[in-house]
């Protein structure tokens, strides 16, 4: 199905973010805003990555400090956390657009901190799989009311800029995860340093709550619910005053618009445009994580293990991946200024899709030789390159902006819906894949991802330097056929 828009009429000059002008100051109050929000997405990337450090000593025999896990149960333990995320996502949406984007992250905070806990503390693989699913419940809830309240303060030029913050500070959380794995296991030689690599993220949970208490709730939404007077007040203490007038027109046209509208629900999906959008994003979700980014992300030391590695030279070597994906995150919220949001995606994934063709080559073509190993670790990392810089940067802001704002947060949890479960889908199969297939598993990401430029190619839309309800006008008026 393609939902493709035109592109802008005038291509913004340098040091301009997209909409053909300079980009205002981003006032030093929504950058603090940004900072606390966007601690959710450190936590998405911390419990997200920690699993790969953590998996090698569960492993081990429970006489050892472990769980003894086997590839099956290590599958399980992995995805019970992107189980979880995929049901959060659809749960957080419904409570972000009921209640508030605010609310909603606080309480997110809370699961965020009790699973963190629980899951340090599990005696067996039973509680640890309920401890990480109710983690997973706060990953998911995160994953699709963090970026849509940063989209929902941002004003339209610097919406790239500030919403990628969210996807730079979720490979910062996994970057701290392998590095704190990696410190933890030349520290301790028992089998119980996984406890401690789990329980970390406690700290951040409590800022993150913390943290809320001073943010204000998102101006859109509050507009969404009447509440005109409040969210002009917030939005005149994040924005400079030339630009408050025209985008409170724009707000309060698009509430009035939706005005006497019954709540937003499921039903809105026979309307066709929006039912268009909603599959677009859905199937934009599902193959983001057909990339197979986190058989990376979360398998990597089993991978590394794979090619001859030792257990702490792999958590060590891991940290390259941590390291890589930070900046190549940083080097995306650069381009997003300068560079098209579609060009950039399809950029991305032809080269991952080279990379993961080239990582399967060296398993199946190369002796089990230091060069392999060294030959994988390089093909990761050019993988994490494509996939961060460009693909993920992308996607989290695409869909943070294409809905519609009266069911936003329902649309954009339904697409993250996706985004889990297929992510669940393939960290549950990769480790008996792995250990049945070797590396010829990512022969398959490949084939897959060639279909996948295919489809970007077609359907992609352009999004760049407009508006949150300029979007909704344009696709309204585009996909209603």
């Amino acid at each position: 199905m393609a939902v493709r828009a035109d592109k802008p009429k005038a291509s913004a000059p340098a040091g301009a973010d997209g909409a053909g002008r300079t980009s205002p100051t981003v006032s030093r109050r929504l950058r603090v805003m940004t900072v606390i929000a966007t601690l959710g997405g450190l936590l998405f990337g911390y419990d997200t990555g920690v699993i790969s450090g953590a998996l090698p000593f569960m492993s081990r025999a429970a006489e050892e400090g472990g769980l003894g896990l086997t590839p099956v149960t290590e599958g399980v333990v992995a995805s019970s956390l992107v189980l979880g995320a995929a049901f959060g996502a659809v749960l957080g949406g419904r409570l972000a657009d009921r209640y508030g984007r605010k609310r909603t992250i606080l309480g997110l905070a809370a699961l965020f901190l009790i699973g963190a806990l629980g899951a340090g503390l599990a005696p067996d693989v039973t509680v640890m799989v309920l401890f990480r699913v109710l983690l997973g419940l706060a990953v998911g809830g995160a994953s699709a009311t963090v970026p849509v309240f940063i989209a929902e303060l941002a004003p339209a030029e610097m919406r790239g800029r500030l919403v990628t913050q969210n996807e730079l500070m979720i490979v910062v959380g996994q970057l701290l995860a392998y590095s704190s794995n990696a410190a933890i296991a030349h520290t301790s030689e028992s089998g119980g340093a996984w406890r401690w690599m789990l329980a970390l993220s406690a700290i951040p949970a409590v800022l993150l709550w913390c943290g809320m208490l001073f943010v204000p709730e998102s101006p859109r939404w509050l507009a969404s619910r009447g509440r005109l007077d409040e969210a002009a007040g917030i939005l005149a203490r994040v924005r400079d005053s030339h630009a408050l007038e025209a985008e409170l027109a724009e707000i309060r046209g698009r509430a009035a618009a939706d005005a006497g509208k019954a709540g937003a629900g499921w039903r809105d999906l026979r309307t066709p445009w929006i039912r268009r959008l909603v599959v677009f994003g859905f199937a934009l979700a599902v193959l983001t994580q057909l990339t197979g980014v986190n058989s990376i992300m979360y398998f990597a030391p089993t991978i590394l293990l794979d090619t001859g590695l030792g257990t702490q030279a792999a958590l060590t070597a891991t940290i390259a991946n941590g390291v890589v994906a930070v900046l190549a995150v940083a080097t995306g919220m650069w381009l997003l200024g300068r560079v098209g949001r579609r060009p950039m995606l399809l950029v991305g994934q032809v080269g991952v899709t080279v990379s993961l063709v080239l990582i399967a080559v060296c398993f199946l073509a190369l002796p089990d030789t230091p060069v392999r190993t060294y030959l994988v670790l390089a093909f990761m990392l050019t993988f994490l390159l494509f996939m961060q810089g460009c693909v993920a940067t992308v996607f989290w802001l695409m869909l943070s902006a294409i809905f519609p704002l009266r069911l936003r947060g329902i649309a954009m949890g339904t697409a993250v819906f996706g985004t889990w479960m297929a992510n669940f889908t393939v960290t549950l199969l990769f480790p008996p894949l792995m250990a049945a297939m070797g590396g010829a598993v990512f022969l398959i990401f490949g084939v897959i991802n060639l279909g996948t430029c295919v489809f970007y190619r077609r359907a992609v839309p352009e999004t760049r330097g407009r508006s949150m309800e300029a979007l909704e006008a344009h696709f309204r008026r585009e996909l209603a056929a």
